[in-house]
């Protein structure tokens, strides 16, 4: 038998609460073990792997090039193992566990709140965690396993890590601040000098607004802000004169009405597709895959 089947889990649990807590002695005192023992595991960890996974110095502990590469492989492995639990549970018929998702704004407005009754009645004892997010944002977290899946637009090429699976598409509109000076515009045209900020659905800012102005044989306007929640998006585009594209579904909700409007020009402005995105290796978990089901039900019933 090789090192690494020799690898014990309780010496794997211990160094990545040294990485994610910041020293020895906070591990221990979170995971409520003694000291001496966590750092016994972490010599015997790294003499079984033959790498050293930790510098230690006054500033604290710190992981090695080596113990970066050994964390990530940890981390999705201890996530990997939670996640088999619950789905073994939740085979036996068991509704306990958790279930983390990453939603667009897109997402929560349109699908989420219809969704998450029926999900709540089949699995009540499941701790949905919800993340507002876009897909840059999350990819690595998805990728490792942490995250379950992610509900929003995406790039158009995501990889082979990933399935995707279209749920709708969608359209975008102009929308300011009520009462815009450039509100009454007929036109990109007319909106090409205008003050521009971007969302984070493109992971490069300029990608979101060149496109679609060239598109119509105009400038790329100039963008001076990338706007990363929704709470930003509406504070600053409700109190100043910066302009954003958003998915039609903001401007339907009435959570925003009372502070942004649309400026309604003649150009039509796709938006990405909504999409659910999971890894591709491996399964979700029952209660996941409800979830997911209880979203793909709601989709299936939005006005066309």
């Amino acid at each position: 038998m090789d090192n690494l089947t020799l690898v014990k889990i309780s010496a794997l649990r211990d160094f990545l609460a040294v990485v994610e807590r910041g020293s020895v002695h906070a591990a221990a005192r979170h995971q409520g073990g003694a000291q001496p023992t966590v750092s016994r595991n972490i010599r015997e960890l790294e003499r079984r792997l033959g790498v050293v996974l930790f510098e230690r110095s006054a500033k604290g502990t710190q992981l090695t090039p080596m113990g970066k590469v050994f964390y990530a492989r940890a981390k999705s492995a201890q996530t990997e193992l939670l996640r088999a639990q619950e789905e073994l549970a939740q085979l036996r018929g068991e509704t306990h566990g958790h279930v983390t998702v990453a939603l667009s704004t897109v997402a929560q407005i349109s699908l989420l709140p219809d969704a998450l009754e029926p999900f709540r009645d089949r699995y009540p004892g499941v701790r949905l965690n919800v993340i507002d997010a876009l897909f840059p944002r999350v990819e690595g977290v998805l990728r490792n396993g942490t995250l379950d899946c992610y509900i929003g637009p995406v790039p158009e090429d995501v990889g082979p890590d990933f399935r995707v699976e279209k749920l709708f598409d969608n359209t975008r509109v102009v929308v300011g601040r009520k009462g815009h000076p450039l509100g009454k515009a007929k036109s990109l045209r007319e909106l090409v000098d205008a003050e521009w900020a971007t969302t984070t659905v493109t992971p490069k800012a300029d990608d979101e607004l060149a496109p679609l102005f060239a598109h119509y044989g105009l400038k790329a306007p100039r963008s001076v802000m990338q706007l990363h929640s929704a709470l930003t998006t509406l504070v600053l585009i409700g109190k100043t004169d910066l302009l954003v594209l958003l998915p039609v579904q903001w401007v339907h909700s009435r959570l925003w009405s009372d502070e942004l409007e649309t400026i309604p020009v003649k150009e039509v402005l796709p938006a990405p597709a909504i999409n659910i995105v999971r890894r591709s290796a491996l399964p979700l978990t029952p209660a996941a895959e409800y979830f997911c089901d209880m979203i793909r039900r709601v989709s299936a019933n939005l006005p066309a």
